[in-house]
């Protein structure tokens, strides 16, 4: 099989927020790609600056300093005129925001707000930018779309209304798909459709898909890669089959080990990650998950000391410079129904990365 061409390449990205108490660093040097057809998940905490790298990929930013770089299909978004960048924002990348109520606008049927996307961007008549909405409506399988075209979003249930979003971010056939947390607030059955859909629409038209949750779950269900953000930064990077049996980095395993099992005794609490995310106000200069963690805590003074003062770099597993290879090498699919898993280098920015399993 071909490498699929390479759509995102995100590097050095900084998102800097002035506040009353000082510059707050939501997002610190982070770097990935996202190639054509693949889709890269992204995780962590609360406050880990997951949404906040989302809306600079789509320069949604106003009060805030983005430096480093953003590359769409080679070409580059950070410093881009406004007018160019609503040019593609909409058409060539589009994102499924968290809360489809509160994105709705509640005095406008959702065919109107549909329809009104496509006439901004293709300057469509009113009619065939209606007809692109019935059709959309139609395409993420909500039924009726053409009398419900003509409804309001408040007349829709919680999965209906992520499904219009999907239709809304689709009707102008972008390249590259952002989806902030699409299952939050929806029950277990309408979070599998919805997942179902997006890779279907994936499949079908070749998009590139960078899908932000907390949860983990939805991470095995639909990523190839995984991005594992903390105090916004990397702390991990690796194929999602290689990330979910060997975990690298001390803040991945805290966060697989917090998962609920099946084999565990009903009377056995949830394992919690002790103590509290860093604050951005004043980073580390070290790891910013030191105070956290156990392998930090049970290690000799000189490599503590290591762990509070020196920033450690994304790295593979024979202590490799970063290398962000995620070209998609196939394998067989996983056997939990998974998408099949990619060669790229499992990273970790840890001093002292577990690659139990992996080969140097």
């Amino acid at each position: 099989m071909t490498e699929r061409q390479m759509l995102l390449s995100v590097r050095d990205l900084s998102v800097t927020f002035a506040t009353k108490q000082g510059p707050v660093r939501a997002v610190d040097s982070l770097s990935f790609d996202v190639h054509r057809g693949r889709t890269l998940g992204i995780v962590g905490e609360s406050g880990s600056g997951k949404s906040v790298t989302s809306m600079a990929l789509l320069g949604l930013h106003t009060g805030a300093e983005v430096t480093g770089s953003i590359s769409l299909d080679g070409q580059e978004l950070v410093g881009m005129p406004e007018r160019d960048v609503n040019r593609l924002r909409g058409c060539r990348m589009a994102m499924i925001f968290q809360d489809p109520l509160s994105s709705l606008h509640p005095y406008y049927t959702v065919g109107e707000q549909i329809a009104e996307h496509h006439r901004v961007h293709f300057h469509s008549r009113r009619s065939v930018a209606r007809k692109r909405a019935v059709e959309m409506l139609a395409e993420v399988g909500i039924p009726e779309p053409e009398r419900r075209a003509g409804e309001y979003p408040h007349h829709f249930s919680g999965g209906m209304r992520q499904r219009v979003m999907i239709a809304m971010a689709l009707a102008c056939e972008p390249e590259l798909l952002i989806a902030d947390e699409p299952t939050t607030a929806l029950d277990v059955t309408v979070q599998a459709q919805i997942l179902e859909l997006i890779a279907r629409l994936q499949e079908e038209r070749g998009l590139a898909v960078v899908m932000i949750t907390h949860d983990l779950g939805v991470v095995a269900r639909v990523a190839h890669e995984v991005l594992v953000m903390y105090g916004g930064r990397a702390a991990e990077q690796a194929p999602v089959d290689t990330l979910f049996a060997s975990p690298a980095h001390p803040y991945t395993r805290g966060l697989l080990d917090s998962l609920p099992r099946l084999d565990d005794a009903d009377d056995v609490p949830l394992r919690a990650i002790p103590g509290s995310p860093p604050s951005l106000l004043a980073p580390a200069p070290g790891c910013a998950f030191a105070p956290r963690c156990a392998r930090a805590a049970g290690a000799s003074p000189s490599d503590r000391l290591r762990c509070e003062t020196e920033r450690p770099l994304l790295s593979g597993p024979a202590g490799l410079p970063q290398v962000l290879d995620f070209s998609p090498k196939l394998s067989a699919p996983l056997e939990q129904g998974g998408p099949p898993c990619t060669g790229g280098t499992p990273m970790a920015a840890c001093h002292f990365p577990a690659y139990e399993g992996v080969a140097s």
